[in-house]
């Protein structure tokens, strides 16, 4: 099958189908998303709460990112890669933000995303004259999360409606590929969707954008208990609960003594327990023990 690229994913703005793309940050989840038959798989910087445990995604970095999307990405998944740019990573000067970007493309990302609006064209230039492809992401920036006081859903008013579209619109004209609207009412979804010449993927915008995103733990219910799942996340599958339950049953038989049988366990041939009898005080069993 025809591996996703970055003017495939441009070409499908109006075509009807929406996008899909769903989050992944090692090599068996990229399996799984690859063969479900996404577009792309983003390697997100949600690694840091979702796999890593911290409480935002501040913690994580280029080297971190690295190491994830190279995992994805030794899959050779038909689906397109996306590298997060973590926080710090585009914010200090030119050559810094290339720089990251290049490391995460050599890791095996096939793009790069990042968050924000107009103050980030001059890195969306930037990385874009490095030859890289740039996806970018407003609304809702998890990496502004103490600025924007928490997660809190953005653009319910006119002034910050204005805001999120002309921020996409700065990041389409200058070269974003696609972008990422998260957490905005439907409405203005809808009016950047309609007002940018590149896909829009929507997470918690509504079914007015050119592709949906989710994130895997969400979506198949892998999440601490004491977290509530935003409004936008469809749960597909209880995996958190079908998984422990196993495990309990595993836990359960060692105690009891139901695992290993005798038909999960390698035995020694016959001829060698009867030619080693008694071995170092301890009596050797023939297989059909």
């Amino acid at each position: 099958m025809t591996s996703t690229t970055v003017p495939s994913i441009t070409a499908a703005k109006g075509r009807g189908e929406p996008l899909v793309m769903i989050t992944a940050y090692d090599a068996p989840t990229a399996r799984v998303v690859d063969k479900a038959g996404a577009d792309m798989i983003l390697v997100g910087d949600s690694v840091a709460m979702v796999v890593l445990g911290y409480n935002d995604t501040l913690a994580v970095t280029v080297d971190d990112m690295c190491h994830h999307i190279s995992a994805v990405a030794r899959t050779n998944p038909r689906a397109l890669v996306v590298g997060d740019m973590p926080w710090m990573s585009y914010h200090v000067s030119r050559e810094e933000t290339v720089r990251n970007a290049a490391a995460l493309v050599r890791a095996g990302a096939g793009c790069v995303k990042l968050e924000g609006g107009k103050k980030r064209v001059e890195a969306v230039h930037a990385i874009l004259d490095a030859e890289i492809p740039v996806m970018g992401h407003v609304g809702l920036t998890p990496q502004s999360v103490n600025a924007l006081g928490g997660y809190r859903v953005q653009g319910k008013d006119l002034d910050g409606a204005r805001v999120i579209v002309d921020d996409a619109i700065a990041l389409a004209e200058a070269g974003c590929f696609a972008i990422v609207l998260e957490a905005v009412p439907d409405g203005v979804a809808r009016m950047v969707t309609d007002s940018v010449g590149v896909p829009t993927i929507g997470i918690g915008a509504g079914r007015h954008c050119d592709g949906q995103v989710l994130v895997w733990h969400d979506l198949l219910g892998f999440a601490p208990p004491d977290r509530q799942a935003p409004k936008f996340v469809r749960r597909y599958a209880e995996l958190e609960i079908a998984a422990t339950q196993a495990l309990e049953e595993f836990v359960a038989d060692v105690r009891e003594g139901r695992f290993p049988s005798s038909s999960e366990t390698y035995h020694m041939a016959d001829q060698m327990a009867a030619g080693l009898g008694m071995y170092g005080g301890m009596t050797v069993e023939p297989s059909n023990a």
